[in-house]
């Protein structure tokens, strides 16, 4: 080959490389724990900010149909992460479902028994006698019999409906219930959208189940497999919740702009800004988001084992159900 030729030979090459595509992006699916509201904001926040991009991750946000459904999913395969109530899925775990929290972002509960603030139901005592609107499947109903156990009532002390999402809050809309389970930030902001009325929510945690919420599942042979991949998805998360903390407003509005019918701007950034202060205990102030501590775990573990029905063998090793292997390290 002359020298002239050679060197055509590898302008061609330099060229050819210098326009291959970059590496597609790995798509990923994130199955929500219920229809979206203000709690979901970073999620959509760090999609429309590009932060996942920046990992190369194609994101998709499902909507989910409860705890422990999305943790069915997951644990099948259908979605490659969830967003869950974390005891929730400790239940499913216990009794052999392959799945593990790679990151815990609500470490303060945030489910309650809500009633319009004119019914006057401020305690669990004064829910004797009431009808209790209930989600089979969903994290409160599963949590539920915890919180009778703690507060000592008993279901004969009150009337249950069941229904899906929806008829339950129309349950309480429309008079046939007296409360619902829902959670702080959520079902409350629902009502109000609704109604324009204020509810009145008894908060579990102020009844001693302080224990872990929401946070992030993935099954545990996909995380194996799939190491730096997980890596890459808890690093954008992180990202997104702290850039969401920054701008509630934005964050809320994202969720609006993916689904212009996921609520309303005021009551979605509430409802975000009611989620922002369980991010963090006391422990975990100082630190970036997911990072729950053992003591944390262990204590949620020990409550779920003797109030919630989890069996007790849970306790023989609280670290089975989490791992904060591979969340990123403080500042990068």
């Amino acid at each position: 080959m002359t020298m002239k030729r050679w060197i055509g030979a590898a302008s061609v090459a330099l060229m050819a490389f210098a326009v291959s595509p970059a590496r597609a992006a790995d798509k990923v699916v994130l199955m929500l724990n219920w229809y979206v509201y203000g709690e979901h904001a970073p999620f959509y926040y760090g999609k429309a900010k590009g932060i996942y991009a920046a990992e190369g991750i194609d994101l998709e946000i499902q909507e989910g149909r409860g705890s422990a459904a999305t943790t069915q999913a997951v644990a099948a395969k259908t979605a490659d992460f969830g967003y869950v109530d974390v005891p929730t899925m400790m239940r499913a775990a216990i009794k052999g479902a392959p799945v593990i929290a790679t990151g815990v972002l609500l470490q303060t509960s945030p489910m309650s028994a809500m009633g319009f603030v004119d019914k006057n139901i401020r305690k669990p005592e004064d829910i004797k006698g009431k009808t209790v609107a209930i989600t089979p499947a969903d994290s409160m109903t599963q949590i539920w019999p915890l919180f009778l156990k703690k507060t000592g009532l008993k279901e004969s002390d009150f009337t249950t409906v069941a229904g899906d999402g929806q008829t339950k809050l129309n349950a309480v809309i429309n008079g046939q219930a007296d409360l619902l389970l829902g959670y702080v930030m959520d079902q409350s902001m629902k009502i109000k959208d609704a109604t324009g009325k204020d509810v009145y929510p008894i908060k579990f945690a102020d009844y001693g189940i302080n224990m872990v919420s929401s946070g992030i599942i993935a099954n545990s042979d996909y995380v194996k497999a799939n190491a730096d991949l997980v890596r890459r998805f808890m690093s954008a998360t992180t990202k997104a919740v702290e850039a969401a903390e920054k701008e509630p407003k934005a964050a809320a509005q994202s969720i609006l702009d993916a689904n212009p019918k996921g609520g309303k701007i005021d009551t979605l950034t509430q409802g975000f800004e009611l989620t922002i202060p369980l991010y963090r205990t006391v422990e975990t102030k100082g630190k970036r988001p997911f990072q729950v501590t053992d003591q944390n775990m262990t204590d949620s573990v020990n409550l779920m084992v003797e109030y919630g029905g989890l069996d007790a063998k849970a306790k023989e090793n609280p670290k089975a159900f989490y791992t904060n292997d591979y969340l990123p390290k403080s500042g990068t």
